[in-house]
């Protein structure tokens, strides 16, 4: 039985408070024996936390009193050990860096896809083009099938990399990363450009493992902490 339980989630909510949060949040985790990493920007939160899972559910509990961040959609993994050392609470200017803060992903939002609906997809012989929004060397780790590459070594360069796929801009289209907050960005970014059909995986690959297992998935997913990287029965990868 395994020992810890391993949670990520986010929200793109206006943050005018976040010294105040930071020194909140930290609290609250290091109070109830948390490790791992909470980043605050003016756009948003990002967490990353890891412990028993009981204390984690508490933590959850207290930060959705908070309507700002009530029901968040938290993405749950299980391990042996603890894949984080330390315990940080971080203000950054973008909780996911694009290189553009005053970019408003709400300004050409894209809809959800449900990962069943994306099985479906695959199932069906949909005619769909699905698009990898993580860095190159995440991708070579492991990918859906048939999924494009934009061949970026960071998010900042994806927007750039999009002339690649002019083509597509009537096409059907699916975007998606590890936990769903890149694609948060990438989604709409791709919108603004002029993509007509765009659609984000709703959970990201780690809600996608959680709910669908490994149908239409090939190698492993890279997660940011000791883990390395998750098979998708969401066991830490050899």
């Amino acid at each position: 039985m395994t020992r810890y339980a391993n949670t990520a989630a986010y929200r793109f909510v206006k943050l005018t408070d976040r010294e105040a949060l930071r020194s909140r949040l930290h609290d609250m985790a290091q109070s109830r024996d948390l490790l791992g990493t909470v980043l605050l920007a003016t756009e948003g939160i990002n967490l990353f936390l890891a412990g028993q899972e009981v204390a984690l559910r508490e933590f959850f509990a207290e930060l959705g009193a908070d309507p700002r961040f009530a029901d968040l959609d938290v993405k749950w993994s299980r391990s042996d050990t603890l894949p984080f050392r330390r315990l940080r609470v971080r203000l950054k200017k973008e909780i996911v860096t694009v290189g553009a803060p005053d970019f408003d992903p709400a300004d050409t939002p894209a809809p959800y896809l449900p990962p069943a609906e994306l099985k479906r997809w695959y199932d069906e012989g949909r005619p769909f083009v699905i698009i990898d929004t993580r860095n190159r060397w995440e991708v070579e780790q492991g990918s859906f099938d048939n999924a494009l590459d934009p061949g970026v070594d960071s998010f900042g360069q994806f927007p750039a990399a999009l002339e690649q796929y002019a083509d597509l801009k009537d096409t059907p289209i699916v975007t998606f990363c590890t936990g769903g907050i890149r694609c948060e960005k990438a989604a709409p970014l791709m919108k603004k450009a002029g993509f007509n059909q765009v659609w984000q995986l709703e959970g990201g690959i780690l809600r996608y493992f959680e709910e669908i297992g490994g149908a239409h998935w090939h190698g492993n997913c890279v997660v940011f902490d000791e883990r390395g990287a998750l098979k998708p029965d969401l066991s830490p990868a050899d």
